[in-house]
């Protein structure tokens, strides 16, 4: 795999939009997933079997959040993403986790071709639905794989591994659906299929993030793959009102 030469990411931010980063959702489905997108006036969100989040724009009215109610429908839980809007007090808050907004660094490596990693397509996603529902590494449909590329590690022929891309807004990417089975963990199996990714995102000119919840060990391991800390996050569900 070829990739593009590294560049400096949290001192050469001022190359992207800063407000790509604070509202990914919103960018990607005006953007390169446009093509994945319902839309109700200025409310947008994925369709429901790609994946649970929605958008209204950066300072909503009471119209924008009424657009985002009548999109998904009376009682219907709606996930937020990492905006920082907050719908009518009518709206139930069901989600509220703490989080981070991790951005590869010039520390991250750029990669060679990984002979054990493979691309997967939509003939595995009964076995990736499968370690997504074993391992839990966030909302895993089975149109998720259309948002991007997914790859992953066999051994003896069971997909042990996985992790792709999601939400894309434009120049950048989001690497997510990290996992590994409970019986092949602590071998490194994450970290090469998130280096994986991450290099073939580099590859096309865009710049690799995640987000991760906090406590979770895994903030370490993207830590040690040169990714930092962009910002604090909350990730929100609301109910929308009956």
């Amino acid at each position: 795999m070829t990739a593009r030469p590294d560049r400096p990411v949290l001192d050469g931010l001022d190359d992207l939009d800063e407000l790509v980063f604070d509202d990914p959702v919103g960018h990607a489905l005006r953007g390169p997933h446009a093509h994945l997108a319902r839309r109700h006036g200025a409310a947008l969100a994925y369709a429901p079997e790609v994946a649970a989040f929605a958008a209204v724009p950066g300072a909503p009215t009471g119209a924008d959040w009424a657009d985002l109610g009548r999109l998904h429908g009376a009682g219907a839980f709606v996930e937020v993403f990492i905006a920082s809007a907050a719908p009518p007090s009518s709206w139930a808050r069901e989600l509220d986790l703490a989080g981070f907004q991790m951005v590869a660094t010039a520390a991250t490596p750029v990669v060679a071709a990984d002979p054990a990693v493979e691309v997967l397509g939509p003939a595995d996603v009964p076995e990736m639905l499968d370690l997504a529902a074993r391992t839990r590494p966030g909302p895993f449909f089975v149109r998720t794989i259309e948002m991007g590329t997914y790859v992953g590690i066999r051994e003896a022929g069971v997909l042990v591994a996985m992790a792709g891309e999601r939400v894309r807004p434009p120049g950048a990417t989001e690497i997510s659906a990290v996992c590994t089975a409970p019986e092949a963990r602590g071998r490194g199996l994450a970290s090469r299929v998130v280096l994986d990714v991450a290099t073939r995102i580099r590859a096309r000119g865009d710049q690799p993030f995640l987000h991760v919840v906090d406590g979770n060990p895994a903030r370490h391991v993207y830590e040690r793959l040169g990714f930092e800390v962009r910002r604090p996050v909350r990730f929100r569900g609301y109910r929308v009102p009956s």
